[in-house]
């Protein structure tokens, strides 16, 4: 079984800032995950990515915010998106 898109999805804003979701379903997990999704969510403002979230292989499920890294809990895809949505939303709000 070949990696199956399930979603790629980009968005330039008038500004230039950069939204950018690609999932992909694949045949086996990227360890550590114990999913099987391999999937990068990034939104660049001004030229630097102030949130991503992926599963680089051997780093598993993680966060990016503004220069810090940290753990993410992995569910499904829906909420997936749905906590990189709202985490671009609070930000842009804030600045």
């Amino acid at each position: 079984m070949k990696a199956t898109l399930i979603t790629h999805f980009r968005d330039v804003a008038p500004n230039s800032d950069l939204l950018e979701m690609v999932v992909w379903r694949v045949p086996q997990p990227v360890p550590p995950c114990e999913h099987d999704f391999k999937y990068s969510l990034v939104y660049v403002a001004n030229g630097t990515r102030v949130i991503g979230y992926d599963n680089e292989r051997g780093k598993g499920d993680h966060v990016h915010f503004a220069g810090e890294e940290s753990a993410y809990a992995f569910i499904s895809v829906d909420q997936l998106v749905e906590d990189f949505i709202a985490e671009v939303e609070r930000w842009k709000r804030e600045h």
